[in-house]
């Protein structure tokens, strides 16, 4: 347990000599909004998904299928916004590949104006759901996810993909002492899980008490405190500022 506290910590709070820098609570705070996110698209724009793209596709197998609730449409038109904010985000990965504090701060600035326009959309239609608000939604949405996967993806820090969580889990259950392994950072791992869970339950929470735009309103403040806060430190010529080298 004093190892795991002690491993959260590093991730939370990193020693200055870490090659990840402050890179690992910033993608956290992203990975809160990948469960705001998905709480919005599953729980107020009909059963699909913008960030988790393997439940979409199992969602779409359903649709096909003839399952009740699920739409083909709105699961295809998902997947598609996502992989071109993906492509978009591979475009400033290979930019700006020199430099992950500024691939940070840029890309989560693009994506925060995403959230702004799917935040504005709500606010036009006064929180009702129409069928033109929902695509808007979804493709905004799902725009913003896809970049968020494709930097993150770029960043190349163990463990904090900010949306994936089904090899985390893997990893650490196989990579535990019980299972023979050496348990390499449990606490990343752990603090993965809890932050998607926090940010879905969040979500879910506030979609039951208020109107959508106050969910898109969160949103859009943890990726603008997080653009800044990258964006502050991405001048720094630090070592966690350069490409990723080998894992670890």
């Amino acid at each position: 347990m004093r190892a795991l506290l002690a491993d959260a910590a590093r991730t939370l709070v990193p020693p200055k000599d870490d090659r990840h820098g402050p890179l690992p609570p910033l993608l956290l705070a992203l990975t809160v909004v990948t469960g705001l996110v998905d709480a919005v698209s599953y729980l107020a724009l009909g059963h699909v998904f913008v960030a988790n793209m393997t439940g979409n596709v199992v969602f779409l197998g359903f649709a096909l299928a003839g399952a009740a609730g699920l739409s083909a449409t709105a699961s295809v038109v998902s997947m598609v916004a996502f992989l071109a904010g993906a492509l978009a985000g591979g475009r400033f990965g290979t930019r700006f590949a020199a430099h992950r504090g500024r691939l940070l701060a840029i890309g989560t600035a693009v994506q925060a104006v995403l959230v702004a326009a799917a935040l504005g959309t709500a606010v036009v239609a006064h929180g009702r759901v129409t069928t033109p608000v929902q695509y808007a939604l979804i493709v905004l949405l799902g725009l913003a996810m896809g970049l968020q996967n494709a930097v993150a993806r770029r960043l190349g820090v163990p463990d904090l993909t900010t949306t994936v969580l089904t090899l985390t889990l893997t990893g650490l259950a196989a990579d535990s002492g019980p299972a023979g392994g050496a348990a390499p950072r449990p606490g990343r791992r752990i603090l993965s899980v809890l932050a998607i869970f926090l940010g879905a339950f969040v979500g879910a929470w506030l979609l039951s008490k208020a109107e959508l735009a106050l969910v898109l309103g969160l949103m859009l403040g943890v990726l603008t405190v997080t653009a800044l806060v990258a964006r502050r430190l991405a001048p720094s010529g630090a070592a966690w500022t350069r490409p990723p080298g080998p894992p670890g």
